[in-house]
């Protein structure tokens, strides 16, 4: 089921945002990035939130969950400050993501309650698109619309959150995102098959 609903989102937000339709290039690239980046910061902050508050209802300890999630969370964060470096939302889009992350916030916290497990995994799936997406614009720096990103100088905020060199590339930021997006794909899959009250085998950092 959790596979089912992240397939459905993702063609309907590719229907929605006109990606597929005409030629892709860096306005169509950064966009996307940015929208998807915004939604992708939410579950592991609304998780982290439920986790705690829990953790404080119960008298209990967390297992070491909270940190995880606090951290995907701010990771991907990043991904959306490092995206804003390229280009500005316009008002319009700013609205968009006022009322998605609304819908969204709502949803994945009501989801929490109901089923982790389930919610671990619809990010799972989520973080396996995200890898797909980020490995389709690497396929376009190498050969297609977006070469120029061999050689455009990756943004002062990436080299230093990823510790690149100081002559990095958006190239190298795409491909330190999607390692991220698939370490937060390992991380929610494995906590997916998890009891809620199991020992988080993820260290800070990790």
């Amino acid at each position: 089921m959790a596979f089912m609903t992240v397939k459905m989102l993702r063609g309907g937000f590719d229907i929605f945002s006109g990606f597929k339709v005409g030629d892709r290039n860096e306005k169509k690239w950064v966009k996307r990035i940015i929208f998807l980046e915004t939604v992708a910061g939410v579950p592991g902050m609304v998780a982290a939130m439920m986790r705690h508050m829990m953790s404080l209802r119960r008298l209990q300890r967390d297992h070491g969950w909270i940190h995880t999630l606090l951290e995907e969370a701010e990771n991907e964060r990043m991904h959306l400050m490092t995206a804003l470096q390229l280009r500005q939302p316009t008002l319009m889009f700013r609205l968009a993501v006022i009322g998605s992350q609304g819908a969204f916030v709502t949803l994945f916290s009501l989801w929490y309650i109901v089923s982790p497990r389930f919610c671990h995994r619809f990010v799972g799936y989520l973080e396996e698109e995200a890898v797909k997406t980020y490995s389709k614009c690497i396929e376009d720096i190498a050969n297609g619309p977006m070469q120029h990103w061999q050689t455009k100088a990756a943004p002062p905020v990436a080299i230093r959150y990823w510790k690149l060199p100081e002559d990095a590339t958006m190239r190298d930021v795409v491909l330190a995102i999607r390692a991220d997006e698939a370490h937060h794909r390992v991380v929610n899959h494995t906590l997916a098959s998890m009891k809620p009250d199991d020992f988080n085998p993820y260290k800070p950092g990790q």
